[in-house]
Protein backbone atom coordinates (compact mmCIF):
# COMPACT_ATOMS: atom_id res chain seq x y z
CA UNK A 1 0.00 0.00 0.00
CA UNK A 2 1.29 3.40 -0.91
CA UNK A 3 -0.14 6.91 -0.62
CA UNK A 4 1.87 9.66 -2.27
CA UNK A 5 1.01 13.29 -1.61
CA UNK A 6 1.96 16.27 -3.74
CA UNK A 7 1.07 19.91 -4.13
CA UNK A 8 2.41 21.34 -0.92
CA UNK A 9 4.55 24.45 -0.84
CA UNK A 10 4.83 28.05 0.26
CA UNK A 11 1.86 30.36 -0.25
CA UNK A 12 0.91 33.79 1.00
CA UNK A 13 -1.94 34.27 3.40
CA UNK A 14 -5.21 34.45 1.53
CA UNK A 15 -3.90 32.23 -1.23
CA UNK A 16 -4.88 28.75 -2.36
CA UNK A 17 -3.28 25.37 -2.82
CA UNK A 18 -4.48 22.01 -4.07
CA UNK A 19 -3.03 18.89 -2.51
CA UNK A 20 -3.19 15.58 -4.35
CA UNK A 21 -2.74 12.03 -3.13
CA UNK A 22 -2.45 8.95 -5.29
CA UNK A 23 -3.15 5.58 -3.74
CA UNK A 24 -1.79 2.27 -4.98
CA UNK A 25 -1.52 -1.31 -3.85
CA UNK A 26 -5.07 -1.63 -2.55
CA UNK A 27 -8.67 -1.30 -3.71
CA UNK A 28 -8.90 2.50 -3.60
CA UNK A 29 -12.64 2.67 -4.15
CA UNK A 30 -13.34 0.42 -1.17
CA UNK A 31 -11.99 2.94 1.33
CA UNK A 32 -12.85 6.38 2.55
CA UNK A 33 -10.01 8.85 2.20
CA UNK A 34 -8.93 11.66 4.44
CA UNK A 35 -6.46 14.36 5.30
CA UNK A 36 -4.82 15.09 8.64
CA UNK A 37 -2.24 17.70 9.50
CA UNK A 38 0.40 18.33 12.12
CA UNK A 39 1.83 21.72 12.89
CA UNK A 40 5.14 22.17 14.73
CA UNK A 41 4.80 21.39 18.44
CA UNK A 42 1.13 20.51 18.01
CA UNK A 43 -0.78 17.25 17.97
CA UNK A 44 -1.90 15.75 14.70
CA UNK A 45 -5.42 16.83 13.84
CA UNK A 46 -8.19 15.80 11.50
CA UNK A 47 -8.81 18.03 8.49
CA UNK A 48 -11.29 16.32 6.15
CA UNK A 49 -12.57 12.95 4.98
CA UNK A 50 -14.64 11.70 2.06
CA UNK A 51 -16.63 8.52 1.57
CA UNK A 52 -15.98 6.10 -1.23
CA UNK A 53 -18.67 7.57 -3.50
CA UNK A 54 -18.09 11.23 -2.54
CA UNK A 55 -21.59 11.56 -1.08
CA UNK A 56 -20.46 12.12 2.49
CA UNK A 57 -17.75 14.58 3.44
CA UNK A 58 -16.50 15.52 6.90
CA UNK A 59 -14.58 18.68 7.79
CA UNK A 60 -12.89 20.01 10.87
CA UNK A 61 -14.43 23.26 12.09
CA UNK A 62 -11.31 25.41 11.40
CA UNK A 63 -11.37 24.54 7.69
CA UNK A 64 -15.10 24.40 7.04
CA UNK A 65 -16.05 26.74 4.22
CA UNK A 66 -12.44 27.14 3.10
CA UNK A 67 -11.31 23.60 2.24
CA UNK A 68 -12.95 21.10 -0.07
CA UNK A 69 -12.10 17.41 -0.31
CA UNK A 70 -12.80 15.47 -3.50
CA UNK A 71 -11.76 12.22 -5.11
CA UNK A 72 -11.41 10.66 -8.53
CA UNK A 73 -11.79 6.91 -8.20
CA UNK A 74 -10.80 6.34 -11.82
CA UNK A 75 -7.43 7.92 -11.03
CA UNK A 76 -7.08 6.58 -7.46
CA UNK A 77 -6.64 10.15 -6.35
CA UNK A 78 -7.96 12.29 -3.55
CA UNK A 79 -7.64 16.06 -3.48
CA UNK A 80 -7.72 18.76 -0.86
CA UNK A 81 -8.56 22.19 -2.26
CA UNK A 82 -7.49 24.83 0.25
CA UNK A 83 -8.63 28.42 -0.06
CA UNK A 84 -8.17 31.57 1.98
CA UNK A 85 -5.17 30.07 3.73
CA UNK A 86 -3.88 31.52 6.97
CA UNK A 87 -0.69 31.07 8.95
CA UNK A 88 -2.60 28.67 11.23
CA UNK A 89 -2.90 26.27 8.28
CA UNK A 90 0.88 25.81 8.20
CA UNK A 91 1.55 22.12 8.81
CA UNK A 92 2.57 18.83 7.30
CA UNK A 93 -0.52 17.40 5.59
CA UNK A 94 -1.01 13.64 5.52
CA UNK A 95 -3.25 11.69 3.17
CA UNK A 96 -5.02 8.71 4.70
CA UNK A 97 -7.17 5.77 3.73
CA UNK A 98 -9.58 3.95 5.99
CA UNK A 99 -12.97 4.55 7.54
CA UNK A 100 -15.02 7.71 7.24
CA UNK A 101 -13.99 9.05 10.60
CA UNK A 102 -12.40 12.01 12.37
CA UNK A 103 -10.45 9.56 14.50
CA UNK A 104 -6.94 8.91 13.22
CA UNK A 105 -7.07 5.39 14.66
CA UNK A 106 -9.73 4.53 12.09
CA UNK A 107 -7.41 5.36 9.20
CA UNK A 108 -5.33 2.37 8.15
CA UNK A 109 -3.10 3.85 5.48
CA UNK A 110 -0.95 6.96 5.72
CA UNK A 111 1.17 8.90 3.29
CA UNK A 112 4.52 10.44 4.15
CA UNK A 113 3.14 13.97 4.21
CA UNK A 114 3.59 17.19 2.29
CA UNK A 115 4.58 20.50 3.83
CA UNK A 116 2.27 23.50 3.52
CA UNK A 117 3.66 26.83 4.68
CA UNK A 118 1.54 29.96 4.72
CA UNK A 119 3.38 33.25 5.07
CA UNK A 120 1.59 36.14 6.73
Amino acid sequence: VQLVESGGGLVQAGGSLRLSCVGSGYNFVAYSMGWFRQAPDKAREFVAAIGWNSVTKLYADPVKGRFNISRDNAENTVYLHMNNLTAEDTAVYYCTGGSLSRNSEHHSFWGQGTQVTVSS
